[in-house]
């Protein structure tokens, strides 16, 4: 083992990493013996996109395949259609195998951006439906018979249910036995994942040690939370997608708060942590935020299109000038009511919506800030609609 190969173990250990069971030293040893680890991380396809958070987890299973060992990105087919209660004060909406089906069809794609799934050490890609649809039912109660009910319940997510009247599903206990069979079923030595899946993550480490009398380590990463501790995702509505536009995604992390800039150059850049330490401390916040959306841009896409995404951001923003590419919609009539052409133009999904975007002063018409929502507009032969600050559309 080299010493680089060794700065780039210390490197996987630490970086981004929030905890590792057993413990780290004896992650370290196993990586530094030559043997070729099976190590997986999960995806449920819950939406039709992986987004910002899975890239923490792809990025970390990359620098793992570089090492050489053997990586299996697992689509959870059959746990998406359960719905992994972590972290949920409700119960998820239940998915159908079609709609999970379809969620995770360019999950390979877009993971393999980072992830060789070709090449002399290929990623493999697996779907858990291939042993837990097969699954007979005293199979199921032998393995649930490795955990208790009192495991389950004491789950902070849980008592909050309880406290507060709302249902536990039985189904909703039945998901981290389901998540821990897949780590016996593919044999693997490491599981990746994020923070809030330690508890799952664990109960496949102890059905391991029950079943097959084997270790399973598990390394749990950090999470890319918002000031108040909530993931950045599809339920707070600051989801940035790996397959936005550049100049979206650049957008769409010039908005997120001061505070989570410094943890997103950690997760989500390859920038040495001693260059991160020096621009988080000696740029302004405006130029810090910046150089981490067009870092992120470049990781996703391509130094072209992030240093075009920059651009097209400070014309719009810094120079308060209009985007150089503008969306045309024919609108029939001459005269149309605000609400109306703002759900027509599909920059609104609906008119309460549009009506509050309204008395917020988010709406312009050619440059004007609207506030009357019950206005009747006039199309000339060109208006210029914009919404917030990134959505703009031109109605002929």
């Amino acid at each position: 083992m080299t010493d680089v190969n060794q700065k780039k173990i210390k490197s996987v250990l630490t970086r981004g990493v929030e905890k590792i069971y057993p413990d780290s030293g004896a992650l370290e040893k196993a990586l530094l013996s030559g043997k070729k680890l099976k190590i997986y991380c999960g995806y449920d396809p819950t939406g039709p996109a992986l987004h910002l958070g899975h890239l923490i987890t792809i990025k970390k299973l990359a620098q793992l395949q570089r090492l050489g060992h053997e990586i299996i990105m697992l689509i959870g087919d059959f746990t998406g259609m359960i719905g992994d209660p972590t972290e949920k004060i409700s119960t998820r909406k239940r998915l159908t195998r079609k709609e999970v089906l379809s969620n995770a069809k360019n999950y390979q794609k877009q993971a393999g951006r980072f992830i060789d799934f070709e090449g002399k050490n290929p990623a493999k890609l697996l779907f858990n439906s291939a042993w837990l649809d097969k699954l007979r039912f005293d199979e199921l109660i032998n393995l649930a018979a490795n955990f208790t009910v009192q495991q389950m319940i004491v789950r902070d997510f849980f008592q909050e249910r309880i406290k507060n009247k709302n249902p536990i599903f039985l189904h909703e206990f039945l998901y981290p036995l389901a998540q821990a069979y897949d780590s016996v079923a593919m044999d693997v030595d490491l599981e990746v994942g994020g923070s809030d899946q330690i508890f799952n993550m664990l109960c496949g480490r102890d059905l391991m040690k029950g079943l097959k009398n084997k270790e399973k380590f598990v390394m749990g990463l950090k999470l890319l939370v918002d000031p108040t501790g909530k993931k950045m995702g599809k339920t707070e509505g600051n989801l940035v997608s790996l397959d936005n536009d550049p100049k979206d995604m650049y957008g769409k992390i010039m908005s997120w708060p001061d505070e989570i800039v410094r943890l997103g150059f950690e997760l989500l850049t390859d920038l040495p942590v001693e260059e991160i330490d020096k621009i988080t401390e000696e740029a302004h916040p405006i130029e810090v935020k910046a150089r981490l959306a067009k870092e992120i841009v470049s990781v996703c896409h391509n130094k072209k299109s992030a240093d075009l995404a920059e651009e097209e951001f400070n014309k719009v923003h810094r120079e308060k000038e209009l985007p150089s590419i503008i969306p045309e919609i024919l609108i029939k009539n001459k005269e149309i009511s605000l609400l109306d052409l703002l759900v027509e133009t599909k920059l609104s999904s609906s008119k309460a919506e549009a009506k509050r975007l309204i008395l917020q002063k988010g709406v312009k018409i050619d440059e004007k800030t609207e506030e009357d929502w019950k206005k009747k507009v006039n199309i000339k032969k060109e208006t210029i609609i914009q919404v917030g600050r990134k959505k703009f559309v031109k109605v002929k």
